[in-house]
């Protein structure tokens, strides 16, 4: 009996020949399964192509909705961006595909799983770590790593030979990954690093020459981080996501441009195009502004690089980012609010933030009538930050500095009368041993 093998299937060339590929050269029995997570527009096709290329079976599901729910938001909370830019787009989505892979697979009684990832990138870290934290019992296999080694002419010709239904388009000087939290683009004429990315390359995003010259304005709610509404109308999370890549798009907002350090160790120029994840970011990071407390706010920027550090290197299932999420769940308890921002030429710029949570209070902050801060307290406050200073100088010595003012003359008075009929010649004062005169209006 031949053994079973769950395969991720985009439709495309690659998976396409490896249905083919390892029912005939490895013996295995073939079920294909293809996850939406917003980049499949011809479902029914993709799962006719698979039964032709010879799978047994083809899952076909739209995880859209999940994924946006369970991965994209709980990164949004954590303010998760790779390096301080990715948004994580990729990277949040391979391990939904890894645990619903491993479903089909206990369904299926199969024993093996297997990915179209090559053995250069990130993503069969991810979707192997994934595996093996959900079903550590299951072997995996990856094609294009493990013995189908064609170039895509022989991938071709090994099509037409065998009569599988694939679509022989140009060939893409990229390459491209793409689902509803951002659309990744490499390769090509992009690996060189001081190149301009080609406007060939953009696909969801205007350029900002042809953004348009009006900016929009939009509101965003959030109620405990999770954003649920703009402009004041209620909208789902797949509803609102697809909003603000459309409204961002085209202006031009959500273009990443970065080195990229690969978790297997190499640098890689990646371009992204995230106009709604860019835009819930800013969004989410001016709220908390807002309503978390200078601690917390503090601590939590290196939780969001630890948080984004994991998801980038596939370790999504694992007890560190459970723990993490928790702490993350207890911060967004006040991030209730809406946040105001203007979309022009390529910028999201936050322009306003409300809270009914807010730590921020005009009464405190005001310089104008009504100023409730005590400005008294400040006495007592600077004496005791500065006690341990003032306690190691005294019995240490002073900090030690380089002199600014080398000339012994280095005091400069101006004479009686300076400004009166003309300025007076500088008298240059003798200088005292160990005391420096810096007061300019004398």
């Amino acid at each position: 009996m031949a053994n079973k093998i769950v395969l991720a299937y985009s439709g495309g060339l690659d998976t396409t020949v490896a249905v083919r590929w390892l029912t005939q050269t490895r013996g295995f029995e073939v079920i294909a399964l293809t996850v939406d997570l917003g980049s499949q527009p011809k479902l029914d096709a993709i799962r006719e192509r698979a039964l032709a290329a010879g799978a047994v079976r083809a899952y076909v599901l739209d995880a859209r909705k999940p994924f946006v729910e369970r991965f994209c938001w709980p990164a949004l909370k954590a303010g998760a961006l790779y390096q301080g830019q990715y948004p994580l787009a990729t990277a949040l989505g391979r391990p939904l595909i890894a645990q619903i892979l491993v479903e089909v697979a206990a369904r299926e009684g199969a024993t093996w799983v297997g990915h179209g990832s090559t053995g250069k990138g990130n993503d069969q870290v991810r979707f192997e770590v994934a595996v093996a934290a959900l079903g550590p019992q299951l072997k995996v296999l990856a094609p294009l790593r493990d013995g189908m080694a064609m170039t895509r002419e022989q991938e071709i010709a090994y099509a037409h030979a065998h009569h599988l239904p694939i679509e022989v388009k140009p060939e893409s000087p990229y390459s491209v990954d793409e689902n509803l939290w951002g659309r990744s683009i490499e390769a090509g004429a992009l690996e060189d690093a001081l190149l301009k990315p080609p406007e060939d390359a953009f696909v969801w995003t205007s350029s900002v020459d042809n953004a348009p010259a009006t900016a929009s304005v939009v509101e965003l709610s959030f109620e405990a981080g999770v954003p649920t509404g703009m402009d004041g109308v209620e909208l789902a999370p797949l509803a609102l996501v697809e909003e603000l890549n459309r409204l961002g798009g085209l202006h031009g907002v959500g273009r990443i441009d970065m080195i990229e350090d690969r978790f297997v160790g190499i640098k890689s120029r990646e371009i992204y195009e995230a106009p709604a994840a860019v835009i819930l970011h800013a969004a989410h990071r001016a709220l908390e502004e807002l309503v978390l407390d200078a601690e917390a706010a503090r601590f939590k920027t290196s939780v969001a690089a630890e948080y984004a550090r994991l998801v980038y290197q596939g370790k999504w299932f694992t007890s560190h980012r459970r723990d993490l999420d928790a702490y993350v769940e207890s911060t967004q308890r006040a991030a209730t609010g809406q946040v105001r921002l203007k979309l022009h030429k390529g910028s999201a710029q936050v322009i306003g933030r409300s809270s009914p949570y807010s730590l921020y209070r005009p009464q405190l902050a005001t310089y104008s009538a009504g100023d409730e801060f005590d400005h008294q307290a400040a006495v007592g406050f600077i004496k005791l930050v500065g006690l341990p200073v003032r306690t190691q100088a005294q019995v240490q010595g002073a900090a030690a500095t380089e002199p600014l003012l080398e000339d012994d003359r280095h005091v400069v008075e101006v004479g009686p009368g300076a400004f009166e009929g003309g300025l007076a010649e500088p008298v240059l004062a003798p200088a005292v041993p160990g005391v420096v005169d810096t007061d300019l209006r004398r």
